[in-house]
């Protein structure tokens, strides 16, 4: 039985009433003691890295309204029909298919983020990573479907943020222009985080671009400085949605640093491409996570050519464990 297979049988398990969690299975906290241990490993080398201390901390100068707003100096016109054309969730998308598999996804996500329909919140849950194995398995264009799907939504608001810095796409993606984002924020801490942010055409939808490309800036995602930045984020503007697309965790280890300052992680994976070895490796680097989900991405559904589904499970990481 694959993973995903697995995966799906206790999604099924897990919405059916009076259903209780399994015990626990000491060969996997084994597998997650040793990721604790990559993890940290990764944290002390990647801090060790820089060869000059900072002569102050970093601060992130937010806007000072609080968590109702968060202000932005730039404006872009997202090109909408553009979206349209790759399929990519667009406010006006109604009822179609896409729109209504994004809904599907959000919903959970949305639970754990805010404690709507009884469920329990989710410390830091409206932090939500979207990341895959490898590239290419279309974790960027998820990342933009769920942000504008949530962005619809009445009560809250969406910040959308390329963590992708190596491979940084969003803005691209968008229609957008921008120079400066997310690593420049990090190196300098007199630049205000509302001089890179870009408030969009669609309403309720604030993006934050990766920024300048320069020889470390993988590194700094699993800095001190960023987990400073996620940490404020947090804290300052707990009623808004904020979606970091970030590395797949199979190429850098500094993606799984990243993971562990989130509340929920969207992990995409690609139907019938992605070796299911590369899935079970992944995974593993998210032991630490509780709220994970998975995403199955560009599965045939029947239809006419290119017409693809999308699939969601929601659960912990213990869902998704390898047989042993």
């Amino acid at each position: 039985m694959s993973i995903i297979e697995r995966a799906a049988g206790k999604i099924a398990r897990t919405l059916a009433p009076g259903t209780s969690d399994p015990s626990p299975d000491p060969a996997q906290e084994s597998r997650d003691h040793f990721s604790r241990n990559l993890i940290e490993e990764s944290i002390d080398r990647v801090e060790a890295s820089f060869d000059r201390p900072r002569k102050r901390p970093v601060r992130f100068q937010m806007d000072a309204d609080g968590p109702a707003t968060v202000t932005s100096s730039q404006h872009g016109e997202v090109d909408l029909a553009r979206l349209r054309e790759m399929g990519v969730v667009t406010p006006d998308s109604g009822r179609n298919k896409i729109a209504e598999e994004y809904r599907l996804i959000k919903r959970p996500l949305l639970a754990n983020a805010f404690g709507h329909g009884g469920v329990e919140r989710v410390r830091n849950g409206n932090l939500i990573m979207v990341t895959s194995s490898l590239p290419g398995e279309g974790k960027t264009f998820s990342a933009i479907s769920l942000a504008i799907s949530m962005a619809t939504e009445l009560e809250h608001t969406v910040l959308l943020i390329d963590a992708d810095v190596s491979k940084a796409s969003v803005v691209n993606f968008l229609g957008l222009k921008a120079k400066r984002g997310l690593i420049d924020v990090l190196q300098d801490p007199n630049l205000s985080l509302s001089d890179v942010l870009i408030k969009t055409n669609i309403a309720k939808l604030t993006v934050l671009p990766a920024g300048d490309n320069i020889s470390h800036a993988t590194e700094l995602l699993a800095s001190s400085a960023m987990k400073n930045f996620v940490r404020d984020i947090a804290s300052r503007y707990p009623d808004r949605i904020v979606i970091f697309d970030t590395p797949p965790l199979l190429s850098t280890s500094e993606a799984s640093v990243l993971a562990t300052y989130m509340g929920q992680i969207v992990f995409v994976v690609e139907a019938e491409q992605t070796p299911q070895d590369a899935i079970t490796d992944a995974l593993a680097h998210l032991s630490d996570c509780e709220h994970v989900g998975i995403v199955l991405n560009k599965f045939a559904s029947g239809g006419s050519a290119g017409d693809y589904g999308y699939g969601y499970g929601y659960g912990g990481y213990g869902e998704y464990a390898p047989e042993q």
